[in-house]
């Protein structure tokens, strides 16, 4: 397996299959084009997509820049092969060169897959929290 960091509309649609539905254009080419967007890509030993994680870099005045990882995705029959974990854990070097004070994310408290995970990669959960949403 190997890791690549997407920047082609190719790159982004191989992993298709692992959205959460097909991958829009002009959303593509503005994630594309923003290089506080990251999409980082693992492929098999055949050059198949079976993984990606997706981080956006977010700066706060007083707080400076940490990396939001926006999603994390492994192809079914790929799974249990510590892609997941390679893939968090290279998100975190990346978070980590760019200058990043730390990586967050929001995990469905069921999700134990998810918790497994990121726990693994180093990740910890300070406090129990409520994730507020917006849709529009």
């Amino acid at each position: 397996m190997r890791i690549l960091h997407a920047s082609t509309v190719e790159q982004v649609e191989a992993a298709a299959g692992l959205y959460d539905g097909p991958p829009v254009r002009l959303a593509t080419d503005a994630f594309l084009a923003d290089p506080g967007h990251h999409l980082l890509v693992a492929l098999d030993d055949e050059g198949r997509t079976v993984g990606f994680i997706s981080g956006v870099e977010m700066t706060h005045p007083d707080k400076g820049t940490e990396m939001f990882l926006y999603e994390l995705a492994v192809a079914r029959d790929a799974r249990h092969q510590g892609i997941g974990l390679a893939l968090t854990c290279s998100l975190a070097d990346l978070a980590r060169s760019k200058g990043c004070y730390g990586m967050w994310v929001g995990v469905d408290t069921d999700n134990g897959a998810a918790h497994a995970t990121y726990r693994a990669a180093g990740g910890s959960k300070p406090e129990p929290c409520d994730l507020i949403t917006w849709t529009f």
